[in-house]
C-alpha cells in the first residue's frame, strides 16, 4: 500500500549544502561573464568579465579539488556509484508518471540521497563534464605559457559547449526542483538539511545495501 504521509529525515549535511549553493553561484557566475566575453552582452565590461571569469575558474577548480578529497574520506562517494535497479521506473516517472500525479517510485536513504537516474547525471558531471570544462579552461587561461597541445580555436569551442551543456542541465535543475511534495520542498531541504519523504517501514531494494553501510 502506497504512503499518503510524509516525514522529515536529515538528509544533507552543512558542507552539502555550502558546497552546492557555492558551485550554482559559481557555475552561474562564469556562464554569466563567459556570455560577455563571446560578446553576446555587455554587463561587466570586457575586460571586468574576462577577469571576474578567471579568478572564479580558478577557485572552482582549487575547491573542486577539495570537494573530491571530502567525497572520498567520508565515504559519500559511494552515493554517486550508478545502478540500473529501477532506472526504467524513475526514467518512466519523469516522462509520465509525474503529470498524473503519482509518487515517486524511489524513496530516498541517508545511504541514498540520489535516485538511479540522478546517479549517472551527477556521475557524468561530475567526472566527465566538469574535469573537461576545467581543464580546457586551465589550457586557455595558461595558452602562452605553456607549451600548445591544442589550437586555441578547438579549446574555445571544446570549452562553450561544454558550458551550454551545463547551462542546458541548470536550467533542467532548477525545474526538477520544483516536483518535490511542494514546489519549494527540495528547495528547503538544500537550506536547512532536512528533506521530506514518504513515511513507509521498507526501503526499496536497491536502497538497502547502501543504507546498510551507515
Amino acid at each position: 500500500m502506497e504512503a499518503t504521509k510524509t516525514i522529515k529525515i536529515y538528509l544533507y549535511t552543512r558542507y552539502e549544502r555550502f558546497w552546492h549553493w557555492l558551485q550554482a553561484f559559481m557555475i552561474i557566475s562564469l556562464i554569466v561573464t563567459g556570455l560577455e566575453i563571446h560578446g553576446t552582452y555587455k554587463l561587466f565590461g570586457f575586460q571586468t568579465a574576462v577577469d571576474i571569469h578567471n579568478f572564479v575558474g580558478l577557485s572552482w577548480l582549487i575547491l573542486f579539488a577539495f570537494f573530491v578529497f571530502w567525497l572520498f574520506t567520508t565515504g559519500e562517494w559511494k552515493q554517486y556509484i550508478p545502478t540500473t535497479k529501477k532506472l526504467f521506473s524513475v526514467v518512466l516517472y519523469y516522462s509520465w508518471g509525474i503529470f498524473q500525479g503519482k509518487p515517486h517510485p524511489v524513496q530516498k536513504a541517508k545511504g541514498a540521497k540520489h535516485n538511479p537516474l540522478q546517479r549517472l547525471t551527477y556521475l557524468g558531471i561530475s567526472a566527465m563534464l566538469l574535469p573537461m570544462q576545467m581543464v580546457t579552461g586551465l589550457l586557455y587561461y595558461l595558452y602562452n605559457d605553456i607549451p600548445q597541445i591544442l589550437p586555441l580555436s578547438v579549446l574555445a569551442v571544446i570549452h562553450t559547449v561544454i558550458a551550454l551543456f551545463l547551462l542546458n542541465f541548470l536550467i533542467i535543475h532548477l525545474y526538477m526542483t520544483t516536483t518535490g511534495h511542494s514546489i519549494f520542498s527540495h528547495i528547503a531541504g538544500m537550506i536547512t538539511g532536512w528533506e521530506e519523504i514518504y513515511e513507509t517501514t521498507k526501503i526499496a531494494d536497491w536502497e538497502t545495501q547502501a543504507t546498510k553501510k551507515e
